[in-house]
């Protein structure tokens, strides 16, 4: 069968004929699991891992980080704000419709930015400067993205319950955009 002509062969026929056109979807085969929320994890980065390693964009590979932590997790919103002109700038999420630019210092994004540290927000209520980006939000973890030392961007996730995250979030989470940048 020369040329390959997918449109004029079936499934199989490609498959058995033509191996160069197999493509293989990981998000198809993500393992949503149950369980401890660390259990979860520990599932859940390996196979993050997979999916990111032989895909060199970063968009790309923080795009499909945030679906698989909405198919795991099912926040109300997950994702990355990337620096920019010395500000946060939005980029790959899942969840409502978001705040696009976010300035050094401020809310909560802002304020790991310039830490360089994990925050953890068991009421958005109670953050002096939040930024309410959604009103169904009640807490919050966001996470600096680090790259050759320098932070890149934010990993921000929220949720419409109130104390969702711990420190077992943080230690996965801080391993996650490691494994996801690199």
């Amino acid at each position: 069968m020369s040329g390959c002509n997918p449109s004029r062969a079936n499934k199989f026929l490609i498959l058995y004929f033509c191996p160069s056109l197999l493509t293989f979807n990981m998000s198809e085969s993500i393992v949503i699991s149950s369980g401890a929320k660390g259990e979860q994890y520990e599932t859940l980065l390996p196979q993050i891992e997979a999916l990111v390693k032989g895909e060199s964009d970063l968009i790309a590979n923080l795009a499909n980080c945030c679906a698989v932590l909405k198919e795991q997790f099912n926040w109300l919103w997950i994702g990355f704000y990337l620096v920019k002109e010395n500000q946060l700038v939005l980029g790959p999420f899942q969840g409502p419709v978001a705040c696009t630019r976010i300035a050094y210092g401020k809310g909560v994004c802002g304020t790991a930015w310039a830490s360089g540290k994990t925050i953890l927000v068991p009421d958005v209520e109670q953050f002096p400067g939040h930024i309410a980006c959604s009103s169904l939000s009640r807490s919050e973890i966001v996470v600096p993205v680090y790259k050759n030392g320098n932070i890149i961007g934010v990993l921000d996730i929220d949720s419409a319950e109130f104390n969702s995250f711990d420190e077992t979030d943080k230690l996965y989470l801080e391993q996650l955009v490691k494994s996801v940048v690199e």
